[in-house]
């Protein structure tokens, strides 16, 4: 983006407003040019404000760069000379073979739970941006993601206890790099954003012809922001639903099979997938298997014949008049095949 203008006052003023009666919030600041901007609109926002959180920094060395740890000390300098404090904590144990960047990503967010825990903090506070948020985008609709997959980033979610809030997610990263120029303030890089052996470099490559074709990062921002209402309407919808779920027994749940028949299929699909997770003992149920098995207990409803089929550690039985969920018993382990004797020469 030519040109980009420095992000004011006035602006961080409405960016923070949301943060505004937190005890204190966690930074999550890498060196990197978003999570700098981020440090320093806050800084100057709380200092104006002369009210408000405290601001702790924290910088996590996933001890995966030779320079993270040059890195976080210059975060430090900075964070001193804008008055807010600065930790920095370290990824420890064996480092995975393959998904590096998924693993190091689960690592940090529960590095600075920890952090912001220990400083009696409620908010954990990130510097995703509208490029991040359109590359998001297009990531999942490349996965085949429904949609809450395409909702993409809200800019606040539950963090265990605490919440993941995003600010600047409606500004282009262009115009946090021109707020430290404005400052002159220098930030780090890191060069794995640029390795186009990582899948979201690659979609970051592709944005610029996809923004000449008119598909740029504020129309996909926009298409995330619609299917969050979606998906908030569709899980109320399904909570109103899950209302009528009765407990059959220990470990089972039951519904109307009339009741099941008549929902709308994104409905049906989102309350079907809420049972055989709680019911079942694999956790999250994979999006095309929950489809595939609902068409077929939707035929079975049409047809009026019995209908039984596990998914996920969970076993959807329909029966009558009821659909039935429970926990699925546990696979048999084959027989063991008797060892031959070894006969000695």
């Amino acid at each position: 983006m030519a040109n980009a203008r420095p992000v004011d006052d006035r602006e961080a003023e409405q960016l923070f407003a949301s943060l505004a009666a937190a005890p204190a919030v966690v930074l999550a600041v890498s060196g990197g040019p978003d999570s700098t901007a981020l440090m320093v609109l806050a800084a100057r926002w709380r200092k104006r404000r002369r009210l408000g959180p405290q601001l702790l920094a924290v910088t996590v060395d996933h001890g995966l760069r030779a320079a993270a740890a040059r890195e976080a000390a210059a975060v430090k300098r900075l964070a001193r000379t804008l008055g807010i404090a600065h930790r920095t904590v370290r990824w420890k144990g064996v480092r995975p073979s393959t998904g590096i960047q998924a693993k190091a990503r689960a690592a940090r967010y529960e590095l600075l739970a920890q952090a912001a825990r220990r400083a009696g903090a409620t908010h954990v506070v990130t510097a995703h941006t509208l490029d991040d948020q359109a590359e998001t985008v297009m990531f999942r609709l490349a996965r085949g993601s429904g949609v809450a997959g395409l909702a993409a980033m809200a800019p606040a979610a539950p963090l265990g206890d605490l919440v993941l809030a995003r600010p600047l997610l409606d500004l282009p990263k262009a115009r946090l790099t021109a707020t430290l120029a404005a400052r002159r303030i220098a930030f780090a890089e890191d060069p794995s954003n640029a390795d186009p052996k990582y899948t979201r470099v690659r979609w970051r490559a592709l944005m610029p012809g996809l923004a000449a074709e008119g598909l740029h990062a504020r129309r996909l921002a926009t298409l995330a922001l619609r299917m969050r209402r979606a998906n908030a309407a569709i899980d109320r919808m399904a909570a109103a639903v899950a209302a009528r779920v009765v407990a059959d027994g220990p470990g089972r749940a039951a519904i109307d099979a009339a009741l099941f028949a008549d929902l709308p299929e994104e409905v049906a699909l989102r309350l079907l997938g809420r049972l055989a997770a709680v019911m079942g003992d694999e956790g999250e149920v994979e999006l095309g298997k929950l489809e595939t098995l609902l068409a077929a207990l939707f035929q079975a409803l049409s047809a009026g014949v019995r209908f039984r089929r596990t998914l996920a550690g969970a076993m959807i039985t329909l029966a009558g008049d009821r659909i039935v969920v429970e926990r699925a018993p546990a696979r048999r382990k084959p027989p063991e095949m008797p060892r031959k004797r070894r006969r000695d020469g």
